[in-house]
């Protein structure tokens, strides 16, 4: 038996948080105990019911989770190894982590870093994995310390929140773009140098505006991703992750053909597994645990629901840890 959010929809969708036998676990060669799970956006929106994340029913939500391998058949695992899982469909098509039990592909999973403790690896979570392969991607595309001033978009979200945290360690100039102004001690703690009310970035703009950043984290899309386009320098690089704001992308070629920028998309569900390490170990090496702490709001599984619907309502900053 184990204690899991379940997501039904039969009539009328329910979110509950319900004890289950361990029969109803779905096919997988690594059975394991989560010890913490996490709130992402894709994970408010399933729990609430607010996008079509979900794509079997019922669903146990939770697309991450921290813990302690129980049992396996995989070559790469045995009982007692620590595990990071992020993505690959888990809490949208299959059972995900949200429970005291889940059974996965091992290789789906992460070994867990020594530098992290699980509460930690989920503090990271999807968000802080997806904003260091954003960070990866503009130092593969050539942006340095040196080169200029990067733009963070959604600020105070999961991703905004680690992206900072890196790329101020990183030596990085941050500009926090954000809605939450309240929030700049935060976001100074974490790193910013300045910040920005996002709506100067959220309505329609020019479609070739004056040139100001070096790169740009981008969590928001929709006119906040088509202004920073139109204010990124020459060579400059773009890494979009994120659709807070809108899925649609109102910009013109003009950014690309005349000042040479490269807009990147960075995903993190289907993300190699060479990758997904290679991000593991620079979180590893790169994000300061200090940073990481101010970071989280640590809440148990039985409130997780409450808090899914507070971050669809933008009253989350940081990172949300649910204690499995």
């Amino acid at each position: 038996m184990f204690r899991a959010l379940l997501l039904e929809k039969n009539e009328n969708f329910q979110a509950s948080v319900q004890t289950l036998e361990d029969s109803r676990l779905p096919p997988g060669d690594v059975t394991v105990a989560v010890a913490y799970s996490t709130l992402n956006f894709k994970d408010g929106l399933a729990i609430t019911n607010r996008s079509p994340v979900v794509r079997q029913w019922p669903m146990v939500a939770g697309i991450d989770g921290a813990g302690t391998v129980l049992e396996s058949s995989h070559p790469d695992w045995k009982a007692g190894d620590a595990f990071v899982h992020n993505g690959w469909g888990v809490g949208e098509t299959h059972w995900g982590c949200l429970a005291e039990k889940a059974r996965l592909k091992g290789d789906w999973l992460v070994h867990l870093p020594s530098a992290f403790t699980p509460r930690q690896a989920m503090a990271i979570g999807t968000a802080g994995y997806t904003a260091m392969l954003c960070v990866m991607a503009l130092e593969e595309r050539g942006v340095r310390p040196e080169s200029g001033e990067i733009l963070v978009t959604g600020a105070s979200g999961g991703v905004g929140s680690v992206a900072i945290a890196l790329l101020s360690h990183l030596g990085y100039r941050v500009v926090a773009s954000t809605g939450k102004l309240q929030e700049s001690g935060y976001l100074q703690i974490l790193g910013a140098t300045e910040w920005v009310d996002r709506q100067t970035l959220s309505a329609p703009g020019k479609p070739f505006q004056k040139e100001r950043w070096a790169g740009v984290v981008d969590t928001v899309g929709s006119h906040t991703l088509a202004n920073a386009l139109a204010q990124t320098r020459y060579g400059g690089t773009v890494a979009a992750c994120g659709l807070a704001q809108g899925m649609d992308l109102p910009t013109t070629v003009m950014p690309f053909i005349l000042r040479n920028v490269a807009l990147v998309g960075v995903d993190s569900v289907m993300a190699p597994l060479a990758r997904r390490q290679q991000a593991w170990d620079r979180l590893a090496r790169d994000l300061d645990p200090a940073k990481l702490e101010a970071m989280i709001e640590e809440v148990p599984l039985d409130l997780a629901q409450a808090k899914a619907q507070a971050l669809m309502d933008g009253q989350v900053r940081g990172r949300v840890v649910v204690r499995i």
